[in-house]
């Protein structure tokens, strides 16, 4: 019985612990921002703004493909910040070369080709997103054979399971995003 009182005694203790630390403190917000940072925000909040892309959304889209680190590269040789292909960053720039493990260049480019996304598929995000992740020959055909529609209620239809769960993804992370930096904005 002393056992039993004793455990239960140190479970308040590390309960008011946790409730004063996290809660009164704010610890738990100081925490969250550490996992979700807003680095490199000079361009992130220059282009989102030129582009007309809310910022937050490409913090999002950033941790999701690179966790801020400029030199990533993914095994499809996508580079940089927001993964891009060497194709497209030339496409877009209209330059026969682009360093696209410039954080400014790679974030310039990478908002800019987002914002064309939202343009094309009506400002919604999730097939958007599902383009920028999967191509948007992928997403055409998808819309086109019904498999998801056109005005994205149906994401979780997503044939393809690393494009699925990069949108649901982003998609959270841009909620936390949203509630940690809300009056950032």
């Amino acid at each position: 019985m002393k056992v039993l009182k004793r455990l239960l005694i140190l479970l308040i203790c590390i309960f008011i612990l946790y409730f004063v630390l996290f809660h009164l403190l704010g610890l738990e917000t100081k925490i969250m921002r550490i996992a979700y940072p807003q680095e490199y925000s000079e361009f992130v909040i220059r282009y989102a703004e030129e582009y007309e892309v809310d910022p937050l959304l490409i913090f999002a889209m950033i941790k999701a493909e690179s966790d801020f680190n400029p030199k990533a590269k993914s095994h499809n040789n996508a580079k940089g910040l927001m993964q891009l292909m060497d194709k497209t960053a030339i496409e877009l720039s209209k330059q026969e070369e682009v360093d696209l493990y410039d954080p400014e260049t790679n974030i310039q480019l990478g908002t800019y080709y987002f914002s064309q996304l939202l343009v094309k598929y009506e400002n919604q995000t999730g097939i958007a997103l599902a383009a920028y992740n999967a191509g948007m020959g992928n997403v055409n055909t998808w819309i086109e054979r019904g498999t998801i529609k056109k005005d994205g209620s149906d994401l979780e239809n997503i044939p393809y399971k690393e494009t699925n769960m990069y949108v649901r993804r982003i998609l959270n992370d841009y909620e936390i995003y949203q509630k940690l930096y809300e009056d950032s904005y």
